[in-house]
């Protein structure tokens, strides 16, 4: 079986302005190449796809048939690559690209649109996709090659050989939620004693926000009268005067209401790690880093006191 040559896209155009002209001296000069050099690019061409492609003779020069059969597939081949490069540039530029991140639900909702909004109006022509899920699951999704790189509240395992690696963002602290008119609501100074009476509204077990309160509240057991997935059930709960809670700084977007108070909750083993997840073996595309380097640089300058 004859193995199939390399061509140079140089052979091609040369071969496609012999094609036009007719004329070696012409298509030389329309290639910007001196003659011998146009000549060496048609002969060495000829001897790779081993046959000859022009009939040439004193006064002209004319495609062979196998020339012309050629000459389709020449232009195809010079399109094709010229698409792939604009594309490949498109991309390179931040003209064009697709982004897929994995955030918690926190972050998706109340701190991260604002950046994408930021990372769009710089580069209108670059999708990103959205999976709000919970830390583990966001995990897995870089894992498993889902998502360019997660925000979540645990890092990649804790071991030198995980195929993930993190980098730490920021450390959230936790307030107290309760209505106005609740006694905490005015309490001089706030204690983990002082919130264990009144009846509570917790997160699901799997949550990175019963996670960290139950590491850093043990063994203190705490009155839960709920047991809920998403933050703004907690607030329809608590506002409905049916109990109090403790959420994280990234979250008070959800309790921003007359109706209630948040107040810093002074415990200082009780934070939340935020980290930027991504696996470890290989790179981010351009689009992907671009976005990954603006949450790192916006994320990391909050204060969330």
């Amino acid at each position: 079986m004859r193995k199939t040559p390399d061509l140079s896209t140089r052979q091609l155009r040369a071969f496609l302005a012999l094609a036009e002209h007719r004329n070696f001296t012409r298509a030389a000069q329309g290639s910007h190449l001196s003659q011998p050099a146009f000549s060496a690019l048609i002969r060495t061409l000829e001897d790779a796809v081993g046959t000859r492609l022009f009939d040439r003779d004193t006064r002209s020069v004319q495609l062979t048939p196998e020339g012309r059969l050629f000459e389709g597939s020449a232009r195809r081949l010079l399109d094709d690559m010229g698409s792939a490069m604009g594309d490949l540039a498109d991309h390179v530029e931040r003209r064009k690209g697709r982004v897929r991140v994995a955030a918690l639900p926190s972050l998706a909702a109340g701190w991260l649109p604002t950046v994408f909004a930021e990372f769009m109006q710089a580069w209108p022509g670059i999708r990103i996709d959205l999976d709000d899920a919970l830390s583990d699951a966001c995990i897995a999704l870089v894992r498993s090659g889902q998502a360019d790189f997660a925000l979540a509240a645990s890092g990649a395992g804790g071991t030198a050989d995980s195929d993930l690696r993190a980098r730490k963002l920021c450390t959230d602290r936790f307030h107290l939620v309760c209505r106005a008119d609740h006694p905490l609501a005015r309490e001089p100074r706030l204690t983990v004693k002082k919130i264990a009476p009144y009846p509570f509204i917790q997160m699901a077990r799997n949550s990175s926000v019963r996670q960290a309160l139950d590491a850093a509240l043990h063994p203190q057991r705490l009155n839960a009268v709920f047991e809920v997935e998403h933050l703004a059930t907690v607030m329809g709960l608590v506002e409905a005067g049916l109990g109090i809670s403790v959420v994280p700084a990234l979250t008070l977007f959800h309790f921003q209401r007359e109706t209630l108070v948040t107040r810093p909750l002074p415990l200082p083993s009780l934070t939340r790690t935020l980290y930027v997840v991504q696996r470890r073996e290989g790179s981010l595309s351009v689009a992907a880093q671009t976005l990954h380097d603006l949450i790192v640089e916006r994320l990391g300058s909050l204060r969330l006191d």
